[in-house]
């Protein structure tokens, strides 16, 4: 018997942060082990990773790739790394509580501790997803220091170019009252080109999401440098524009217009739902309001990296809570059929339509998942990349959803 449960426990959060900042990087799970048997009398406990396709859920052993993986959306692990809540196995020989490991939104894995026959787990939940908890904040920290958690992530080996690109991202989800966002990049452990990046401060977010030119470490390498360039003239405190300017003459400076850059560069205001864009290219925007899709119509601009000097002007939309945005690249729009008919607006409207009811964090992968089935299965030829952001607007500001 199974359920998802909801539960409150007593606490024991200061315990496991305590001893998860004492403990050497690579042995942060074996500390968890220690706590929860020492603490809460479980009889064992097993971490798992979502890989990089998120798509299957990777035991973390001392030696990488010796335990079967497990689906990151079937089974009781699945079904808590899904609902982001625990799920509880009760079975003859114990209990098993399966707890999502997640950080400000951003999903990680799954913690699954088991407990000896007789021992009631609905006093114990509060106290483990402290645990779990903490023990994703301390993951995050660790992979400054070491590569145990980011090698128990791959089920097969990253090619370099897609190493790149995974080291630049900012993570796959994240969430606030105002907004949550979702990511996803395919080939996941061949990509090349494609990237996303996000930063929110207390009144905005900032959003980007780049199309790479190229293939391979070109690719990477080019796309590195426009995040990079993006990066330092948002954290210098410079406008949508300016940001815009700066990366187009980083990219011209190192290429010289051998190369360029198509990129959506998004400011979002948390107050009051006002979006300032710059459309440098595709990507392209995807608004789902109420029951319809439609693209956001924008002005295409010069891709970074074109011309010299090329000068880059805002435009204006607005968010309503209740929005959902898609931001493509062109590997999802221009993916064709056999019979040479592209993706296009009917096919992702009926996905994206048929996606409504998930989570922003799980909405990338299952459209990602149709496009195999659109070419008929053959084999993608360019990268693929999917943002999906959520909008509720500031809380008790004025809204309303639009039907």
């Amino acid at each position: 018997m199974s359920a998802v449960v909801r539960g409150e426990g007593a606490g024991g959060g200061g315990e496991v942060e305590r001893a998860l900042r004492g403990a050497a990087p690579h042995a942060l799970f074996e500390e968890v082990r220690a706590v929860l048997a020492r603490e809460h009398g479980a009889a064992g406990a097993e971490l798992l990773m979502a890989d990089y396709a998120a798509a299957r859920l990777q035991p973390v052993t001392a030696r990488p790739f010796t335990a079967d993986s497990v689906s990151a959306y079937n089974g009781a692990e699945g079904r808590a790394f899904g609902s982001q809540e625990p799920h509880v196995v009760q079975g003859r020989d114990g209990t098993t509580v399966h707890l999502p490991v997640t950080v400000r939104g951003d999903r990680l894995g799954v913690l699954s501790v088991r407990f000896a026959a007789g021992v009631a787990t609905g006093p114990l939940l509060g106290a483990l997803r402290d645990v779990a908890d903490a023990l994703a904040h301390e993951i995050l920290v660790a992979d400054r220091d070491t590569d145990f958690f980011l090698q128990a992530r791959r089920a097969r080996r990253l090619t370099l170019a897609a190493e790149m690109q995974w080291q630049l991202l900012p993570g796959r989800s994240c969430s606030r009252p105002e907004y949550e966002l979702g990511a996803q990049l395919e080939p996941a452990y061949a990509i090349f080109g494609d990237s996303f990046d996000w930063s929110a401060s207390a009144d905005h977010l900032t959003l980007t999401v780049n199309n790479g030119m190229g293939e391979g470490i070109e690719a990477a390498l080019l796309t590195n440098l426009a995040v990079s360039a993006l990066r330092n003239a948002r954290r210098a405190g410079l406008g949508l524009a300016d940001q815009a300017a700066l990366a187009d003459q980083a990219l011209y400076g190192q290429y010289q217009g051998r190369l360029h850059l198509a990129m959506l560069l998004l400011r979002f205001d948390l107050d009051s739902g006002e979006a300032e864009v710059i459309d440098a290219g595709s990507p392209r925007i995807w608004r789902l309001r109420g029951s319809t899709v439609e693209p956001v119509g924008l002005e295409a601009q010069l891709p970074l990296g074109m011309f010299e000097d090329t000068v880059y002007s805002s435009q204006h939309f607005r968010v309503l809570p209740g929005d959902r945005l898609f931001f493509l690249s062109d590997g999802v729009y221009d993916v064709l059929s056999p019979a040479g008919e592209r993706y296009g607006l009917h096919a992702l409207a009926r996905a994206v339509l048929s996606t409504r009811l998930l989570p922003s964090s799980q909405v990338p992968r299952a459209l990602l998942e149709e496009l195999p089935g659109y070419r008929g299965g053959v084999d993608a030829v360019d990268d693929a990349m999917v943002v999906c952001l959520d909008w509720h607007g500031r809380p008790g500001r004025p809204g309303r959803p639009v039907g």
